[in-house]
């Protein structure tokens, strides 16, 4: 276990420190920010509304994150394919899910550094009012949550191509997919003409009923397993895939 620690730890520790070794990390903070600033204030009309709370924020993240995340776990492993440096970590020594588990809970905090800058926000609506500070850090836990989810995605489709744009629109589609299962429009339509227990199902697979009771404060244990689940099968899938190329 100390060994598995230490070694993933390492290489937490690398590949988090070379994302702000590239500007393309900080023109991605800027995107991020930007787009959270635009969506919550023109399109949700923050101030006009007169609540002081976040739920006009976080009903974006899982728009935004479907496209900026999988931009970040899509060079997590076709870059390193591409250039041909996947044989010389695998030849390391450490196995392959400290690798994974290393790269992952960098990208992953890198993409936790960008939502952190979103703080003012908090600010904002405190200054505006009494917001409710527990359903607010809940809505952020559960950004970040879904957050994961999504890269976890990224980084299953990462390993399957060395193309970083083949790997992005893949992990697009599959997110898409996630989000649209249990976006109530979608639900609506199902119920229409589908029966309960098939829209329950369809639901249950999808990202936001998950998302949207965290964003209204609720923690609910279901939810927490979701996105976990989601994470761990994803990311051993991302093994699977991997050591397929290593036996190839």
């Amino acid at each position: 276990m100390n060994d598995f620690v230490r070694n993933s730890s390492g290489i937490l520790m690398r590949e988090f420190g070379g994302y702000f070794g590239s500007p393309v990390a900080y023109v991605f903070i800027v995107i991020f920010l930007m787009l959270c600033g635009f969506f919550t204030f023109s399109l949700s009309h923050f101030y006009e509304s007169g609540q002081a709370d976040l739920r006009a924020f976080f009903e974006w993240h899982p728009w935004i994150f479907l496209f900026l995340v999988p931009a970040v776990g899509m060079r997590l492993w076709a870059e390193e394919r591409r250039t041909g440096t996947l044989e010389l970590i695998l030849t390391l020594p450490v196995t392959l899910v400290q690798v994974i588990v290393g790269k992952f809970l960098a990208a992953w905090l890198f993409i936790g550094a960008a939502l952190a800058l979103t703080f003012p926000m908090v600010l904002t609506v405190a200054y505006l009012g009494d917001p409710d500070m527990g359903a607010i850090v809940c809505g952020y836990f559960g950004s970040f949550l879904m957050a994961g989810a999504y890269l976890s995605v990224g980084c299953m489709t990462s390993a399957m191509t060395r193309n970083q744009v083949i790997s992005f629109i893949l992990s697009v589609v599959i997110c898409l997919f996630l989000v649209l299962a249990g976006w109530p429009p979608v639900t609506d339509i199902l119920t229409g003409w589908a029966p309960v227990w098939m829209v329950d199902v369809v639901s249950g697979f999808g990202f936001m009923p998950h998302f949207a009771s965290m964003e209204r404060g609720v923690l609910d244990l279901r939810d927490l397993c979701y996105f976990v689940s989601v994470v761990f099968f994803m990311l051993f899938a991302n093994g699977v895939i991997l050591q397929n190329r290593r036996a190839s």
